[in-house]
């Protein structure tokens, strides 16, 4: 056998390999994604800080997902370290002083969730919209572009760079910027309700719902500026509970998973008797 030939049984298995990975990628409907990750999603149970396990976790979900073929963004929140608006209003710090403090939060947590998809070799990069040039990209959108189409997962900090502007407009705005599909916001709940459903056990589920309603019935989905962006630009939004193992694969794959933001009158809520 020549040198330089592969054993015939290993070339069919990946040849079999990738026939699986593009019947994959063929099946999924969203080709570009923005995934929304709050803070408090990689605190887990613990009441400060990153949770290893609920970061390796999410880490290993997101590599699911790119070996389908899934162009991945992730918008990361910094609650799990410092909020900005509640520390202004219980201490009386300035308002923009708070709001960039937790623009630095979001870059720690973009740095680990970057060394843990680097440990599973996947090849990521975080860019930031405040300058840290020692740590991460500056936000460039056309560089963001270039970096999904060459497989890379892109990890997005910083916020918008200005204060006053939720990691929920940051999601809304990188989603219409990178031309992606859908927004993924990844919350502790399975959807959106027509009250909170930790109160009020009575509260119903939407499967899809319009954003208009959204907006009139000032349900908790993401921010109003945030909904009225992805509004305008038709990016439509899925609401689901990331603690539920394989969702974000579920979702990408187009399974009824969680509660769609569209631009049409939704149906009918239904009753769920728990999260």
């Amino acid at each position: 056998m020549p040198v330089n030939s592969q054993p015939e049984a290993t070339l069919a298995v990946s040849k079999q390999r990738a026939s699986k990975s593009s019947a994959a990628a063929l099946t999924t409907p969203y080709k570009r994604i923005v995934l929304k990750i709050s803070g408090e999603a990689l605190q887990g149970d613990l009441r400060f800080g990153i949770d290893p396990r609920i970061l390796d976790d999410l880490a290993r979900q997101i590599k699911e997902i790119r070996e389908l073929g899934v162009q991945v963004t992730v918008v990361v929140g910094g609650g799990n370290i410092f909020r900005g608006m509640q520390t202004s209003s219980v201490t009386g710090m300035e308002r923009a002083t708070a709001d960039y403090m937790g623009m630095l939060a979001t870059a720690i947590n973009g740095i680990a969730l970057q060394d843990a998809l680097e440990r599973m070799h996947v090849h990521t990069r975080v860019q930031s919209a405040i300058e840290i040039a020692k740590v991460a990209e500056p936000y460039i959108r056309r560089r963001a572009i270039r970096h999904l189409e060459k497989g890379r997962v892109v990890i997005f900090v910083g916020g918008i760079g200005s204060p006053f502007f939720t990691t929920d407009t940051t999601a809304a705005l990188r989603a219409m910027e990178i031309g992606a599909d859908v927004v993924l916001k990844a919350t502790n709940v399975d959807g959106v309700y027509s009250d909170d459903p930790a109160i009020n056990h009575k509260a119903k589920r939407f499967t899809t719902i319009s954003f208009l309603d959204v907006l009139k019935k000032g349900l908790k989905v993401m921010d109003a500026t945030a909904v009225s962006l992805c509004m305008s630009g038709q990016v439509p939004i899925i609401v689901f509970n990331i603690r539920k193992a394989g969702n974000i694969k579920r979702v990408v794959c187009g399974e009824p998973v969680g509660t769609q933001v569209i631009n049409r009158k939704g149906r009918a809520p239904h009753s769920v008797s728990g999260q």
